[in-house]
């Protein structure tokens, strides 16, 4: 996918899933999600972000075959509507079954780390790739041992060296995104600090950077509340903060309220 220069894109979430932390149960039903899905791209989605696993700290690992239960269908009827759709996903098999179903976008929280076989399969798919950033090789590793965030330039040269493990093909066509929240704790300072420094770390790893601030803990420490409606006003200030320090991806819940504040912020 081509980014635009003029303004950053606003991926939507869809969690296809029974444990998500936001809004787990939801959009479990597939019509529920395709009309989710559909609402998001009415708002202003230039992405829709399917994802049939939940990956939060309590979430439970689910099977490919689970996985592929809850989003092809979702998949199928958003890409059947002309939606850019993303497949939120760490398993190479939902990769290749996605975008054999419609997704042109793989988006893996793992950078690769939890299944091996993303490389190969991402060689024989014409599909953008974003890898993000965490340690660890199973979401149980990754927030066992979370402590605070690394430095920025720890995040790009961990980034640079999975980058290394790519194709040349594939990497001139993969994004990555800092992993707020991903083994960085709820602490404010750290995941901020990854957010500050979005333009050094793209530039550092010669790729555009997808941030995700969107409900993550420590959005609703910083902003001092676990009010549902306020803290997805703290979503959407730190995705305008993202979009200055350099975003070219902003991934968020509130899809229409993020479109709104960057009218007028472009605007003035």
């Amino acid at each position: 996918m081509i980014l635009p220069t003029d303004r950053a894109l606003v991926m939507g979430v869809v969690n296809v899933t029974p444990d998500s932390f936001s809004d787990g149960g939801a959009f479990l039903d597939p019509a529920a999600a395709i009309a989710h899905g559909r609402a998001l791209r009415a708002a202003g989605a230039d992405i829709l972000d399917i994802g049939g696993e939940a990956t939060n700290p309590r979430a439970r690992p689910v099977e490919a075959t689970e996985e592929l239960r809850r989003i092809l269908p979702v998949i199928a009827a958003l890409a059947a509507d002309g939606a850019v759709v993303s497949v939120d996903t760490t398993k190479a098999a939902v990769a290749r079954a996605a975008v054999a179903a419609g997704a042109t976008i793989v988006n893996d929280v793992s950078g690769g780390l939890f299944d091996p076989a993303m490389a190969a399969a991402l060689d024989a798919l014409d599909a953008t790739y974003i890898a993000g950033h965490l340690r660890g090789r199973t979401l149980a590793e990754v927030f066992a041992h979370e402590g605070g965030p690394p430095h920025w330039t720890e995040v790009a040269d961990e980034l640079v060296a999975r980058l290394a493990t790519l194709s040349p093909a594939v990497r001139a066509r993969t994004w990555i995104d800092p992993g707020l929240g991903f083994g960085k704790g709820g602490d404010p300072a750290g995941n901020l600090a990854l957010i500050r420094h979005t333009r050094e770390l793209g530039a550092r790893v010669g790729a555009p950077v997808v941030v995700g601030p969107s409900r993550k803990r420590f959005v609703s420490r910083a902003a001092g509340t676990t009010d549902p409606r306020l803290v997805d006003v703290a979503s959407v200030t730190a995705c305008l903060a993202a979009i200055r320090c350099g975003a070219q991806v902003v991934r968020v819940h509130d899809v229409a309220a993020l479109r709104a504040a960057m009218s007028i912020d472009a605007a003035i």
